[in-house]
């Protein structure tokens, strides 16, 4: 993994966690954009994790990065990091698809095993998404004129905003407080709503929302 984070002590910290694993090695850690590109083109990574704005310009460095790695380097996943939930940027990195993508929001990682499990997840090829990046590219699609979410009923936005979090169907009928039974009925409409096909395994559930999610921003 080559690490990309302007800021010294955010820097150090990530440093010093995944330390103190031994599922992630750590082969660069940069402060900026030119620096990450030599470290990544040296050393090929499996994943990258990167902020969102670095230097030079800290503006949108880390989705600029992502995207020009998507045309020269597919097999290369990328998690950024960021302290806000934007949805613009969220659907600019999931553009093209949701594999080897990860956005988690710096202010919600709670442990070192959170943040492992979404760097060997995006890197297998997976996804990783926090909630409330969801809620946001939910809510910014939700918004456009002849969005397909339009024709989902507030419970199936309720339902697929918890889908998009990974929850099982028994998970989300115990959250709802209804059966799991009623879940499974939600679950059908929206993928027949949204044209993806279901599946029982929870991954390529979360796959299949963000694809479709991002293909809203082509």
């Amino acid at each position: 993994m080559v690490l990309g984070e302007d800021g010294y002590l955010a820097r150090e910290a990530i440093t010093m966690l995944l330390g103190r694993t031994q599922e992630v090695e750590l082969l660069a850690s940069c402060e900026d954009l030119d620096t990450l590109r030599r470290s990544i083109e040296e050393t090929q990574p499996d994943v990258v994790l990167t902020d969102i704005r670095m230097p030079p310009g800290n503006q949108d460095e880390g989705i600029r990065l992502a995207q020009e790695l998507r045309r020269t380097h597919p097999q290369i996943g990328v998690v950024v990091l960021s302290q806000y939930a934007d949805g613009v940027l969220a659907g600019l990195l999931f553009e093209g698809g949701a594999s080897r993508r990860g956005y988690l929001l710096k202010e919600r990682l709670r442990d070192r095993e959170e943040l492992v499990r979404a760097l060997k997840a995006v890197a297998a090829g997976g996804s990783a998404v926090d909630p409330l990046v969801v809620e946001e590219l939910v809510a910014l699609r939700q918004d456009e004129k002849h969005s397909p979410l339009e024709s989902l009923t507030p419970k199936e936005r309720e339902v697929l905003a918890l889908i998009a979090e990974g929850k099982s169907n028994a998970a989300i009928a115990d959250t709802l407080v209804v059966t799991k039974r009623a879940v499974e009925r939600h679950v059908n409409s929206i993928f027949f709503k949204l044209g993806l096909v279901e599946t029982a395994d929870v991954s390529r559930r979360v796959r299949a929302t963000l694809v479709y999610l991002a293909s809203m921003t082509e």
